[in-house]
């Protein structure tokens, strides 16, 4: 089967190709992001693949269908650029991947703590300038701190052994409850969560009841000097609420590898420019925020399991089956 892939970079043809191969699916590769305007260029394609910043709203939906699209096959996990109820109408049918490697998110949620409290990156910064001294560098122990586990699906779970073999005192929220998790933390309501924890770390999807969930009114909830960890979605997050919190001291360390506006700065060089986006910058100044640019995911087992899941979804759909991947049908 014919596939448009949408943002393509080097390592999604390094993944997605041998795989595709395998399957004996015809990809073409497009650089630019799914958008309104680029749609065109799936004309004829029976099916695409997309990622997280490709937005499949109506218009979009839309204009896929025209062209004779039926099948939307997302390289990720989530799902709330797509407008599920549009593509029903329209029949286009959408499957994700829904678990290509909770570990790399885990581990990078992890690391993000870590380098917040023992400042590895300022540490990194000094030596390679010759500057030795230690001043300014002082970290806690992980042992005894208590962290929150907002969101205890496959990544928040994996998270919270992680946190609980450091000799954390690990609390979970989530709406639906793991019960494997009971022996590694406890299961609390938010509002206990947030005001109890020294860390807390998000893991849920972007949905009506989690936008902007880190608002003003739950970082009052908080501790002061609260350590944020955000490698879900960067709506979960006001932020210009979180940049007052900085500002007051609130919120005492915060790492993002997600950010509300990342369409038009993730994934993409822009070394060479000025960011025009004001609200990033300004967050970027703050010394105790460490931002990476969605790339918890990025490790070889994880690419190499989209890609297989990716087209596995694509053989489904061709050969009329469904899966337990689809969202729309």
């Amino acid at each position: 089967m014919r596939v448009a892939v949408f943002s393509t970079k080097n390592y999604d043809r390094e993944f997605l190709l041998p795989a595709a191969q395998k399957t004996g699916h015809d990809v073409t590769f497009f650089e630019p992001r799914l958008t309104t305007q680029t749609a065109v260029l799936a004309r004829d394609f029976p099916a695409i693949c997309s990622f997280v910043n490709d937005h499949v709203d109506t218009q979009v939906a839309e204009a896929l269908a025209a062209g004779g699209t039926k099948f939307v096959a997302l390289r990720c996990a989530g799902f709330n650029q797509v407008d599920l109820e549009a593509c029903r109408k329209l029949g286009l049918r959408v499957a994700r991947v829904p678990a290509y490697s909770p570990y790399a998110v885990a581990e990078h949620a992890v690391g993000l703590m870590l380098a917040l409290n023992r400042k590895y990156h300022k540490a990194y910064s000094r030596v390679r300038e010759g500057n030795f001294s230690i001043e300014g560098l002082l970290g806690f122990d992980m042992q005894g701190k208590t962290v929150g586990v907002v969101g205890t699906g496959k990544i928040g779970a994996a998270t919270a052994r992680i946190l609980a073999g450091f000799g954390c005192r690990v609390l979970l929220y989530d709406v639906v409850q793991n019960d494997e998790l009971r022996s590694r933390g406890q299961y609390v309501p938010l509002e206990d969560l947030l005001a109890e924890s020294d860390i807390i770390t998000l893991h849920c999807p972007l949905s009506l009841q989690t936008y902007h969930m880190i608002s003003r009114a739950s970082l009052e909830r908080m501790k002061p000097g609260v350590m944020l960890i955000n490698t879900s979605r960067g709506a979960l997050v006001n932020t210009p609420a979180v940049i007052d919190g900085l500002k007051s001291g609130k919120i005492g360390y915060l790492g993002l590898d997600v950010y509300e506006e990342e369409a038009d700065l993730f994934f993409e060089d822009h070394s060479d420019r000025v960011i025009q986006d004001d609200v990033f910058v300004r967050l970027a100044t703050f010394p105790n925020v460490l931002i990476t640019a969605h790339q918890a995911f990025f490790t070889d087992t994880a690419l190499t399991e989209i890609a297989r899941v990716t087209m596995a979804n694509l053989t489904a759909f061709e050969q009329g089956e469904t899966t337990a991947n689809e969202l729309s049908r």
